[in-house]
């Protein structure tokens, strides 16, 4: 009886230790993830001013993410611009956030506004815009498996809710560059 006790008791204490350890880890995911949210805000604040109105876009982003519903992967290409207010960004920060957020598991839509958000944010501008298109794995290899279809997303800030602003990012878009 003692014996059993005693398994009973070293049962539950390592339960015990193993619950501390899963609220440890999340805490420090918490603290990685803040970390790196840091980090990406620090390396955009490299952000210089200039003397320009010019519209700015980095186009062809690779975007690799995960679907959130169905774990599978999402494969697309993002393209980001923005109007400057006097203020610009290395052209590979709009890289670095269509990473940082592709990195979790995602919804296309949510991932489109986040874009936009965080460099409205960094740029103190309204002025941005993100399309992304994309491949979802899941709509490809299971259900309907639908293998030549993508997702478009957009979501248009300031004064690319106006068309002639809008019109000419998605001309710039239709560019086939090649080099």
């Amino acid at each position: 009886m003692l014996s059993f006790l005693l398994v009973v008791l070293l049962g539950l204490a390592s339960f015990t230790v193993s619950a501390a350890e899963e609220n440890t880890s999340e805490v420090e995911n918490v603290l990685v993830t803040a970390s790196r949210k840091q980090q990406t805000v620090e390396n955009l604040s490299t952000a210089v001013s200039v003397v320009t109105k010019a519209e700015i876009l980095e186009k062809n982003i690779t975007l690799y993410s995960t679907c959130e519903h169905h774990l599978l992967p999402i494969v697309g290409k993002a393209h980001i611009a923005y109007i400057s207010n006097g203020t610009v960004v290395g052209l590979s920060k709009m890289n670095r956030i269509v990473d940082y957020y592709a990195k979790r598991p995602q919804v296309q839509e949510r991932l489109t506004l986040q874009i936009v958000k965080e460099l409205q944010e960094v740029l103190n501008t309204d002025d941005v815009a993100c399309v992304i298109d994309a491949k979802h794995l899941c709509v490809n290899s299971r259900g309907i498996r639908d293998i030549d279809s993508s997702t478009v997303t957009s979501e248009f800030g300031g004064k690319f809710k106006n068309q002639d602003s809008r019109r000419e990012f998605l001309d710039y878009i239709k560019f086939d560059t090649q080099f």
